[in-house]
Parts: C-alpha cells; structure tokens; sequence
C-alpha cells in the first residue's frame, strides 16, 4: 500500500506544472499576470480604459475650506486647455489656467502667467491627482500658504458644456 501510494503521489507531482517566473500562466489558465487581469477588466467594461477616456470634463471636490475645480477643454487635435482653482481657507488658495496634453495616463499641465510651472498629473479617467511635490515655480500661482501639492480633483462632469459652467470662487467662468 504504501508504495503504490508514494507511486501515486510521484506520479501527480510529476503530472504537476512549476511555477512559472514570468507572471503568465502556460496555458492561459487560471492565474493571469496582473496586466493581463487588468486587460480582461478593461476589454469586458469593469473598470474604463484611460486610454481612450478623454479627460474633458469638470472635476471637482468641496469640502470645509472651500471647493476645488479643474475643468478641461478641448482645444484643437490632441491638445486641451484648462482652468484649476484650489481653496484652503479664506485669502488661502491657488488658481490657474493653462494648455494640456496626454502622456498615457499622465496629463502634463503647463499653467500660464506662472513661470514656467508645469505639473504632471496622474489620470484615470475617474480623477486628476496632483503628485506630493511641485515644481517652486508653480507658488507663483497661489495666494498665503495654498500650494498645489496633493491636491486631487475627482471627475462630475465628462463634457465640455459642464467645464464651461464652472465658475471659480470670484465667480468669473474657470474655463473660457
């Protein structure tokens, strides 16, 4: 009994695959790398594909020191401009307007009358967030202790009517 019990076993361990290094299964089966998990999610409508989402639209999050908005605009093959506002308290904000492009699922934003301060900002169809640390040109757009810094903007609006209905802290249209 016991030795065909420990046939059996060599057997099964012998009919068994190894690991596999490379994160893919052999045969497509059961455990699919990370990436290709993500594909079948996007393929199959579970979470969207930022590729092909565009990032027009308003995004905005309102809370105890005030509201924060970005809107995007379309402006021309691939291009877009927008418009940002960040409120930490009274005389304590950030505002700014500039032109946009898409590097995969970043969006790079160029601000206008601010010395050169660009900021790249993750996208996921769903948010634009600001990274952690900006470029010490980009203070020039921000009024007290406000800073751009962390901040993220959560997408209500997927269309250019609802960024051009935006309207900032002073009232005056955020996108034009």
């Amino acid at each position: 009994m016991r030795r065909t019990s420990l046939a059996v076993l060599l057997l099964l361990a012998a009919c068994q695959r190894g690991p596999v290094m490379d994160g893919t299964a052999r045969d497509g089966g059961a455990s699919p790398s990370a990436s290709g998990l993500e594909r079948a999610a996007i393929e199959t409508g579970v979470i969207a594909d930022t590729g092909r989402t565009s990032p027009v639209g308003l995004y905005q999050r309102s809370h105890e020191a005030g509201r924060d908005m970005l809107c995007i605009m379309p402006d021309g093959k691939g291009a877009f401009r927008f418009g940002a506002q960040a409120m930490f308290g009274e005389d304590q904000n950030c505002r700014g307007r500039g032109h946009a492009r898409r590097a995969g699922d970043k969006l790079i934003l160029s601000f206008e009358r601010a010395d050169r301060c660009i900021i790249v900002a993750q996208y996921d169809g769903d948010q634009v967030a600001l990274p952690g640390v900006v470029d010490m040109k980009c203070a020039a757009l921000c009024e007290g202790r406000g800073s751009l810094e962390g901040v993220s903007f959560p997408r209500i609006g997927n269309d250019a009517a609802s960024a051009l209905r935006a309207r900032d802290a002073r009232d005056e249209p955020l996108c034009e």
